[in-house]
């Protein structure tokens, strides 16, 4: 049903510093919650913010089609965190219509995703001679450099050959059992998913540098190479990716390290 759906949302931008309540987070149209999390299905965001900061293709947002479902929600975020005073939360809710006593919370816990203190950027001049290849949900992690790899051989070899290189895993999606690579690689970038989905939790607990939901990477794992859009790139190219703005570029960028801002509301600062 179109009128049905699930998802996950924070009651605060996962990214920012500042404790202002905003709803953030991933949800699908006649889904269920674990197609979601597991990254298998391409998700909308939740907020008419989110989708300007995170420069989402769809102009389906969560705050606008179903917008009695979102007052809902913020209702409850505002009553668990303002209210009872508990800690920004993650809630997991479906709804099988447009109206509030269609909508389920099915669990609340304490959020997972958090901002951290160190801001790395790419060098502004460098961007401009660079070619942006892609862009999708920055997760954790700043700015990275790195070469392309597809599995645990590839990882090995590059640390061997050169142990200073960061390693940039791509998959089209993940599921549990790339834990591993995960691990093994300093960065993780995905053609599916959003911030709730396998990936982008996995990736921020180990924090790794990690973009999801890159609509333009096509990744032929078994072939070692990938498309983003006519681009062919292979195994062992270096790409750059941003983990706060989510941007995707061919090559090797240089990197600076960006003092916080002090603002309320200041920039991403994954």
């Amino acid at each position: 049903s179109r009128q049905s759906g699930s998802g996950v949302v924070f009651t605060h931008n996962p990214r920012w510093s500042g404790d202002t309540l905003r709803l953030w987070g991933d949800f699908t149209i006649g889904n269920q919650g674990e197609d979601v999390v597991s990254g298998l299905v391409s998700t909308l965001p939740i907020s008419i913010t989110q989708q300007d900061v995170e420069m989402r293709d769809s102009d389906t947002i969560l705050e606008t089609h179903f917008p009695d479902i979102y007052d809902t929600l913020k209702k409850w975020a505002v009553e668990l965190t303002e209210k009872r005073g508990w800690s920004p939360q993650e809630l997991e809710f479906t709804f099988q219509g447009p109206t509030p006593d269609q909508l389920y919370l099915l669990q609340t816990r304490d959020m997972a995703i958090r901002t951290r203190r160190r801001v790395l950027a790419f060098a502004a001049d460098d961007i401009q001679n660079k070619t942006l290849i892609g862009n999708g949900i920055g997760v954790s992690g700043g700015a990275m450099s790195g070469r392309i790899v597809f599995d645990l051989k590839e990882v090995e070899k590059w640390r061997k050959k050169e142990p200073q290189t960061d390693l940039i895993l791509l998959r089209y999606d993940t599921v549990p059992d790339d834990i591993r690579e995960i691990h093994a690689a300093d960065g993780l970038l995905t053609a599916r998913g959003g911030l709730t989905s396998h990936a982008a939790v996995v990736a921020h607990r180990l924090i790794k540098t990690c973009v999801v939901g890159c609509d333009s990477l096509l990744c032929d794992e078994e072939q070692k190479n990938c498309y983003f859009g006519s681009e062919r790139l292979t195994s062992g190219d270096f790409i750059s990716i941003d983990g706060r703005q989510g941007t995707v570029y061919k090559g090797k960028l240089r990197i600076k390290e960006e003092q916080e801002s002090k603002k309320t509301e200041p920039f991403p600062l994954f």
